[in-house]
């Protein structure tokens, strides 16, 4: 697919089809994220891969904001900033904004990466992360900001409305 057809079809996509992805199309979304570029090349992130039907339940049970789509997904992708790879960097602050930033692009590049491959998805950014960490058993250092389940779409949502250019660019 041409770049700008897979820019032009990305669609939060909330209803999923009963219906496996291809481990090989999984390993290219993943291989996509990790090409994802990265803060001083840290790459402070890792993916959780959640295949089981009864994690992803929990995961909506655990406050996820009523996203009552996550076990329909195949696969549900955690993205969690990774604290742990920046304990060397001087500025804490920095650090942590730079693992978050690294956990944000990765989830972008699988998301273009799973259009690409004729899946569809929706970033879920409102979910109780500390729920999520004890529903997953994640360490201290990882926290997860987004959750990106992956399918086949059974619904097409239309485009969304978007700002015009004028209003989101500010040329200095």
């Amino acid at each position: 697919m041409e770049f700008w057809q897979v820019v032009s079809k990305r669609r939060s996509t909330r209803k999923f089809q009963d219906k496996e992805i291809q481990e090989e199309d999984l390993q290219k979304i993943l291989t996509a994220a990790n090409r994802a570029p990265s803060a001083h090349n840290f790459q402070s992130y890792k993916i959780l891969v959640v295949k089981e039907k009864k994690v992803k339940e929990e995961l909506l049970k655990g406050d996820a904001v009523h996203q009552t789509f996550i076990p329909q997904a195949a696969v549900v992708l955690i993205f969690c900033a990774d604290s742990s790879q920046l304990l060397s960097y001087h500025d804490r602050e920095m650090a942590d904004i730079f693992s978050l930033q690294d956990a944000t692009i990765a989830c972008t590049f699988a998301w273009l990466r799973a259009v690409d491959l004729g899946l569809s998805a929706c970033w879920i950014g409102s979910f109780n992360w500390r729920k999520a960490c004890q529903i997953l058993g994640l360490p201290r250092a990882l926290r997860p900001v987004a959750i990106l389940p992956v399918g086949f779409a059974a619904e097409t949502p239309p485009p969304t409305p978007r700002k015009r250019i004028e209003e989101v660019i500010k040329i200095i």
